[in-house]
């Protein structure tokens, strides 16, 4: 079967581009605004900056989940999240996983189904990149302090795993979304 051929196939596809590229240049576009210096733009930084604010609660997260298991982490300027006494994490804007998200919004959206399905499992999938992400962020934190070897060249190789196990979840409850 020809896939090129397959017009509901190409719909798919054509929205799915659409709304990539709309989340992911959107968001370049939101990220250069609001730094300071060359195109800064005050009310972009001050009203429509969503990645710090994800940033700042994946800190948020980060050091809630380390206190579970009695790790006394604090947050230092710019987006820093230490171990007292030991070494940092910098929350990069690669480290939000606004390129995931936006690949995830893109999917769901493009796919069939109802608006409150559709935005449903948008919601849904986003939490989920969230706590794995703060599970990922927790996980570097604690390797950087004790020295561990990471897995992969580069930590946010993780990434590519946490979207992975987010795609497996969404296809094994296909069913409950269409309609």
């Amino acid at each position: 079967m020809n896939l090129l051929k397959d017009k509901k196939f190409l719909i798919f596809l054509l929205k799915f581009l659409a709304i990539f590229a709309i989340c992911y240049v959107g968001t370049l576009l939101v990220i250069g605004l609001a730094a300071p210096g060359g195109s800064y733009i005050a009310f972009v930084d001050h009203y429509l900056d969503y990645v710090s604010g994800i940033k700042n609660t994946l800190i948020f997260g980060t050091r809630g989940l380390l206190a579970l298991f009695n790790i006394d982490t604090y947050t230092a300027p710019g987006f820093v999240v230490r171990i007292v006494n030991g070494t940092g994490v910098f929350i990069a804007y690669d480290c939000v996983g606004y390129g995931v998200m936006s690949f995830w919004a893109a999917y769901v959206l493009s796919a069939q189904g109802t608006f409150l399905k559709k935005t449903i499992w948008v919601m849904f999938g986003f939490v989920i990149l969230w706590i794995i992400n703060v599970i990922r962020i927790s996980l570097l934190l604690v390797a950087y302090n004790r020295h561990w070897e990471m897995p992969g060249k580069y930590p946010n190789d993780i990434n590519n795993i946490r979207f992975n196990l987010t795609g497996e979840f969404y296809q094994s409850f296909t069913p409950l979304f269409q309609g």
